[in-house]
């Protein structure tokens, strides 16, 4: 008897874990992406100073405990999706998925001073180009009426397949409208870490409708969460519960 009852104390305490670590956000209490530990057998990509994995990675979290709020406040639905929350304003209600990848590249640029590589295509094709400068209150407007005009159907047709084994931060996972669906959806890469053996990781982070906090995507194993672990071989990406088929990771 004494044998089972330390046993079920075991199974209690590690589900009290367990429960612990899917229900609360950043429980490594990062400061940034770039301080939530890499996989066991994993080892980041090199992120030189000044790259755009460089930015990803020094992208600051909020505390632990922190929820996903909404743009129109109180918290979003679902918060055991999300892992941790990204430290950074949203510029409108239209700041979706698609939205969030295409701010954080834009930010990017913009904090190198690259302004005459701030541009998007609408779902017309048609190019957006940023012409503001240095004007942060310039650069805002552009990318609300960026949101307005661009969708997960225009991030997918302005970029290129990308090969799991060539996957790199800032790439993105996005697919269109599918059939029966009436939106799509968009993660970005914001880590990449490799093993030995050819397996790579991926960090992902999201937006979502209706527009929310930037959150860190949340893998539902706790042994690897937040990476999703993927093999060159594999078809379909499975990121939380949405499923990317293979050509579906995407790079500019």
């Amino acid at each position: 008897m004494k044998r089972i009852a330390l046993t079920l104390g075991f199974i209690a305490i590690a589900a009290a874990i367990g429960w612990y670590f899917m229900s609360t956000s950043n429980t490594w209490n990062a400061l940034t992406i770039g301080d939530i530990p890499a996989p066991s057998g994993f080892t980041r990509v090199e992120a030189p100073k000044g790259s755009y994995a460089h930015y990803l990675r020094s992208l600051p979290l909020k505390e632990r405990g922190a929820k996903v709020q909404l743009y129109t406040g109180g918290n979003a639905r679902l918060q055991i999706l999300s892992t941790a929350v990204i430290d950074q304003n949203i510029l409108s209600n239209s700041e979706q998925c698609a939205d969030a990848t295409m701010r954080l590249r834009a930010e990017y640029l913009w904090s190198q001073h690259r302004y005459g590589e701030i541009a998007f295509r609408n779902v017309n094709g048609q190019r957006m180009q940023y012409t503001g400068g240095s004007s942060r209150k310039a650069f805002e407007a552009y990318m609300r009426n960026v949101y307005g005009l661009c969708s997960t159907y225009s991030l997918y047709h302005e970029t290129r397949p990308r090969a799991i084994k060539d996957v790199q931060p800032g790439d993105v996972l996005v697919y269109p409208a599918r059939h029966g669906y009436k939106y799509g959806h968009a993660v970005i890469i914001v880590d990449v870490a490799r093993s030995d053996n050819g397996k790579v990781a991926v960090m992902c982070a999201e937006g979502n409708t209706p527009a929310r906090e930037k959150h860190v995507v949340r893998n539902l194993n706790p042994l690897r969460n937040p990476w999703f672990i993927l093999d060159e071989d594999d078809e379909t990406i499975w990121i939380s519960c949405f499923r990317f088929n293979k050509d579906e990771l995407r790079h500019y």
